[in-house]
């Protein structure tokens, strides 16, 4: 079974063409997107996306998100972001940030601020600072993560910090999770 029928947020097919014009080959997968919209759509709350790149999973989790929701994204290269920006920029409910992502969590760590969703998809986030990130946590609330399967571009040894990651989720008692081995290899935790 596929996601082939499943309806497209309306500014993906822009958000594509306009980061192949750049050769940017970082992108978020269909799967993913799926699961990140279906995932936003059972939260109402704050949203915290490391890792915009071009917008692709962004489009998702907007397109997810109820009214009341607030999405934060952030992405430290501006040219990434004009995309993301150009494509969805009219959603009210999203603020895009253009910071190196460790300064732009250790901002949040000193402001306290909790999420009821994160989507790490950068090392912000999910090799460095982890533990702050989780502690942004609220009670119930989603953190999820892709690329835990091999992949082409990973550097040498990427293995090995995959699986120390792999292996602190699973050893942490406030967490519940489920690997998801298709697609990218995703990981959801749920904040007990």
């Amino acid at each position: 079974m596929t996601n082939e029928y499943v309806k497209e947020p309306r500014a993906l097919k822009d958000i594509v063409a306009d980061t192949k014009k750049i050769g940017f080959d970082m992108c978020g997968e269909k799967d993913v997107g799926v699961l990140l919209r279906v995932l936003g759509a059972s939260k109402s709350g704050e949203f915290l996306e490391l890792g915009t790149g071009t917008g692709l999973s962004t489009a998702w989790i907007l397109d997810g998100m109820d009214e009341n929701s607030h999405l934060i994204t952030v992405d430290n290269d501006e040219k990434l972001l004009s995309i993301a920006k150009k494509h969805l920029g009219h959603y009210k409910n999203v603020e895009f940030v253009c910071d190196d992502g460790n300064a732009f969590l250790e901002r949040l760590k000193k402001e306290n601020k909790k999420f009821d969703f994160i989507f790490a998809d950068t090392w912000a986030g999910k090799y460095e600072m982890l533990e702050d990130t989780l502690e942004m946590l609220n009670e119930k609330a989603f953190y999820i993560i892709d690329d835990m399967l091999p992949q082409s571009n990973w550097p040498e040894g990427h293995e090995k910090k995959v699986e120390k990651l792999i292996d602190y989720l699973h050893n942490r008692e406030d967490l519940e999770i489920v690997n998801l081995g298709w697609s990218s290899g995703v990981i959801v935790c749920v904040k007990k």
